[in-house]
């Protein structure tokens, strides 16, 4: 029943802004995780240790939602989830600059587009219209991610749009002449227990959040993704984008296990309604 609320929610959020409906029919909805740690109730132990590779590195395998969701709110009319339903919908996917003392250091060609972009209520938005998010935004949605740690290599496949990315570990160096991406290009290291990820190769113009702030082709990203117990993952991020910011800026976001269930198909353009409402 979550489940469904949490789809259900994610779909009908700002009016339709996200994504249409999603086929449930023949999908592991109730599958159980194995080896979850659990508490006396059953419940998974969120704070059991830390899963560990056979290399003894903290290993990053499993599915995350956002755990960076707004206070609950039931007031009539504005609140998107009942309070005690534990959904968290990020404000990272609405405004990535919100825990931000005094906003992002945007340009001041940048900022004057993102607040045209956030009066005319987004309607060019990417996201609206079935495009690709970038992983930074996707981390901020409410959509499950799963991610597939083997050596060489870390997969994120996200449920929505079965998009994917690459986080290679296997020491490669970036292409010369790299073909823009929506997720650029990644290859990491590790510091300790703390993958190092750094990434370049962007498309132009890819958006962060429904306010339309965005990064460039000038981007450089650098995250850095730890895992301090068996439930939650930590995500560093720091932007270095001289295009459109006048200095790097930082900003942190938590991840947390989902369990006993699996991905399920959630395609943008399936019977997809809301671009055609946002004029």
């Amino acid at each position: 029943m979550l489940r469904r609320l949490i789809l259900s929610v994610s779909l009908a959020l700002v009016a339709a802004y996200l994504l249409g409906p999603a086929s449930l029919s023949a999908q592991w909805l109730k599958y159980p995780t194995a080896d979850v740690p659990r508490a006396a109730d059953g419940k998974p132990n969120l704070s059991a240790a830390t899963p560990r590779t056979r290399d003894g590195k903290p290993d990053f395998s499993g599915m995350w939602l956002t755990n960076d969701g707004p206070p609950c709110n039931n007031t009539p009319g504005t609140a998107f989830i009942q309070c005690g339903i534990e959904l968290p919908i990020s404000v990272l996917g609405f405004n990535v600059g919100a825990k931000t003392p005094g906003g992002l250091p945007l340009q001041p060609w940048a900022a004057a587009l993102v607040k045209k972009r956030t009066a005319e209520n987004s309607k060019d938005d990417p996201h609206a219209r079935c495009l690709p998010d970038t992983f930074l935004r996707a981390y901020g949605l409410p959509h499950i991610q799963k991610f597939i740690q083997v050596p060489g290599l870390l997969v994120m496949l996200d449920e929505v749009n079965a998009s994917y990315r690459q986080v290679f570990t296997d020491g490669r160096r970036f292409p010369e002449d790299p073909v823009p991406a929506w997720n650029g290009y990644s290859s990491a290291k590790w510091e300790g227990d703390t993958l190092v990820v750094d990434s370049i190769g962007f498309r132009d113009d890819l958006w962060l959040d429904m306010a339309g702030t965005f990064i460039t082709d000038k981007a450089k990203i650098r995250e850095r993704i730890s895992r301090p117990d068996y439930g939650h993952l930590k995500i560093e991020a720091t932007v270095d984008d001289s295009k459109a910011f006048t200095k790097p800026w930082t900003v942190t976001m938590t991840q947390r296990i989902v369990v006993d269930t699996e991905l399920v198909d959630e395609i943008c353009l399936e019977n997809e309604k809301s671009s055609q409402r946002m004029r």
